[in-house]
């Protein structure tokens, strides 16, 4: 019964902030200390500042792992899935509704505009956190080369897989890098040696395997459940640096069924709902299965977030063997830099070449990127702002 309760309580309490949470994962971060550090006591600063490292560490949604590890230190297992179905509920509500919605006839016309604004919202968001990576992963010469080697190549080829093939190339020259520094590298066999860490890395790996044989096998055309399960978990493995990098990764994932102004209408309405920037996946699962939304948007949210919440649940506890592995940090180092040359390249194409359209719209996202940056204006006033110049001036 106190079990229950406990669980009970975690879960309410992270609804309660899935319905205020807006700002993107480093507003989340805040939103968390404050109330479970500082109000509630929870845990302490330290072991907090663990957790933020783990999940900036771990490919996943950064804050919603940060979320499910609180509540597997309150509450175990039951707690951690009670924060995470909390905190993702109402943005999950939202974009579900906003399918339904748009299938409305008599929204179609003014809706067109509306994308109009959202998308160039969208290259003001992107643009924003180009820049903040670029400053926290960038920082060196290799690094540097990396990200800009990265960019190069995904923009001057269309090739399958090639996104994949490339985070694991940057991973396995930094692993070589930083080794050949180093004279003694520290072993992670002990952080490995634990039942349930095994346990939820050989699940991680066998689902992830998994994905990649359901896609490239012709048999997955005949269960577009399986393929649409198979599609966002393989993203959500790969989304290292923080949800935006969900961008390019779903993107090719879906190139082929949804066209790219119902892709970025929806990568912006993301930016406007409160809660994790994966709620996309709500979205796209819903308009992927269109004669299932309720289960397509559940399948696919469950699986993009799923990756990420098996390697927390694996990790969560072994962060300081594993940060002071000195190859393990740079393959991380490494795997980040080109993430920010595939950033990059998305925002290159396709949401500055679908959005930008005329010079007004330069000068309208240039004023917005000002306004965001400089000026911290809220999330949803520049909704707003690019939605009221789509509908009055284009």
């Amino acid at each position: 019964m106190e079990q229950l309760r406990t669980v009970t309580d975690i879960f309410l309490r992270f609804l309660a902030l899935g319905c205020i949470s807006f700002g993107g994962p480093a507003a989340h971060i805040g939103y968390f200390q404050t109330t479970f550090v500082e109000r509630l006591r929870w845990l302490n600063h330290d072991d907090y500042a663990k957790l933020v490292a783990v999940s900036q560490f771990l490919p996943g949604p950064g804050s919603s792992q940060v979320g499910f590890a609180i509540g597997l230190q309150r509450g175990g297992l039951a707690g951690g899935l009670a924060a995470f179905f909390g905190f993702t509920l109402p943005s999950f509500c939202l974009m579900l509704s906003l399918v339904y919605y748009l299938q409305t006839p008599t929204t179609n016309e003014w809706m067109a505009k509306v994308s109009q604004g959202l998308m160039l919202l969208a290259v003001v968001v992107v643009a924003d956190a180009l820049i903040n990576m670029s400053k926290q992963f960038c920082q060196s010469i290799y690094t540097r080369s990396v990200a800009i080697l990265s960019a190069i190549i995904l923009l001057s080829f269309t090739v399958a897989y090639l996104q994949i093939v490339l985070l694991f190339a940057a991973g396995l020259s930094g692993f070589i890098w930083h080794q050949s520094f180093s004279t003694a590298t520290p072993s992670v066999g002990k952080a490995l040696n634990n039942k349930k860490t095994t346990v939820a890395l050989s699940l991680f790996a066998f689902l992830f395997i998994g994905s990649l044989v359901i896609q490239w096998h012709p048999s997955h055309l005949d269960s577009p459940i399986l393929h649409l399960a198979a599609s966002f978990y393989h993203s959500g493995s790969l989304v290292f640096g923080g949800g935006h990098v969900v961008l390019p990764l779903l993107q090719q994932s879906v190139a082929s069924t949804l066209d790219t102004q119902q892709f970025l209408f929806g990568y912006a309405a993301a930016q406007g709902v409160p809660g994790p920037m994966f709620s996309l996946a709500t979205y796209l699962g819903a308009l992927l299965l269109p004669l299932n939304p309720l289960l397509g948007a559940s399948v696919a949210t469950l699986a993009l977030f799923l990756p990420g919440l098996l390697l927390i649940y694996a990790l969560h506890q072994q962060w300081a063997l594993l940060s002071a592995n000195v190859s393990m940090a740079g393959a991380m180092a490494a795997i980040n830099a080109a993430v920010v040359g595939l950033l990059f390249s998305a925002w290159i194409n396709p949401v500055v070449s679908h959005a930008v359209e005329q010079l007004s719209d330069i000068i309208l996202v240039a004023f917005l990127l000002v306004c965001y940056r400089v000026f911290k204006v809220p999330i949803l006033l520049l909704i707003l702002l690019s939605v009221a110049y789509a509908l009055v001036w284009r």
